[in-house]
């Protein structure tokens, strides 16, 4: 096992700006905002940070809290990462509709598949995962549990040009979908996870991490053979440590041969080039 440290650097459509005092400063397109970050422990490089809009926390019973924003900020902006195009939005979950610190694990992927490969992507949110394994050739089946999640990726595909790729945007439950692809035979060049901490199927069913993390790798690592080339796992806020996930992905992945990499998952800050952690992460690849 190596372990390594994921650096998401600024590019044109954002950036973290500042950082500090428990929140973070960052720009999304022509937009700043200031969200809460409790491992951002240090002191802020500026004293005044001048936002459009702010995401304050709050208890459960509240809806975990709310933002506060400019009339100026539209529903959805555009933004753009290579090929890729995609919509920003102010989300009720205090993200922005996708995740900038997966930047890294996106090109990693992108470098290792080919025109032609399956791959699969689950928990695939808006698809951004999906869109540049599709903009590389790759036939790529998708699958999340909301189906408001799924219809976000479909306008992200239609964003980016990418309206005839061989996607398939499917709403289910991602441990039940694997275990009836290992019965059906099915094998995928490649394979990215980015299981919650909790959360529930299409069909009320409970997905708990700590619970059916196990199964689930087991049952991706069934649908990989000689031929494949990754599988990559992320895990956001989460008590659980990059070694773990790492001896887990080597244990499921061991007949497979190849090697494991894990490590936590940073962005780099504008201000002063401070690294915030915000994930860790676990991949195989051949």
């Amino acid at each position: 096992m190596a372990l390594a440290t994921l650096v998401t650097e600024p590019w044109a459509d954002f950036g973290l700006v500042d950082s500090g005092h428990g929140r973070k400063l960052e720009r999304y397109g022509p937009w700043r905002f200031i969200r809460p970050e409790p491992q951002a422990m240090w002191v802020p490089a500026a004293p005044d940070w001048h936002a459009d809009g702010e995401f304050i926390g709050g208890s459960d019973a509240e809806g975990g809290g709310r933002w506060t924003l400019s009339p100026k900020i539209p529903g959805a902006w555009p933004l753009a990462r290579g090929p890729v195009k995609f919509w920003a939005s102010n989300t009720p979950f205090r993200h922005l509709a996708f995740f900038p610190d997966m930047a890294p694990q996106w090109d990693w992927i992108a470098d290792r598949v080919a025109p032609g490969d399956e791959v699969l992507n689950l928990f695939g949110y808006t698809g951004v995962a999906s869109l540049v394994m599709a903009a590389k050739g790759a036939r790529v089946t998708h699958v999340d549990a909301s189906k408001k999640a799924i219809g976000a990726a479909t306008e992200n595909q239609k964003l980016s040009g990418l309206g005839a790729a061989p996607i398939r945007w499917l709403v289910d439950d991602a441990l039940k979908f694997v275990e009836r692809e290992v019965r059906r035979g099915r094998r995928y060049a490649g394979i990215i996870l980015d299981p919650p901490k909790y959360g529930r199927g299409p069909k009320g069913e409970v997905w708990e991490l700590d619970e059916k993390l196990a199964a689930l790798m087991a049952a991706c690592a069934a649908l990989l053979d000689d031929r494949s080339k990754f599988l990559v796992l992320t895990a956001y806020a989460v008590r659980m440590s990059a070694i773990a996930i790492a001896n887990l992905t080597e244990e499921v992945t061991r007949p497979l041969g190849g090697s494991v990499e894990a490590g936590e998952m940073t962005i780099r800050e504008e201000a002063r080039g401070l690294l915030l952690p915000t994930a860790i992460f676990a991949r195989w690849s051949r």
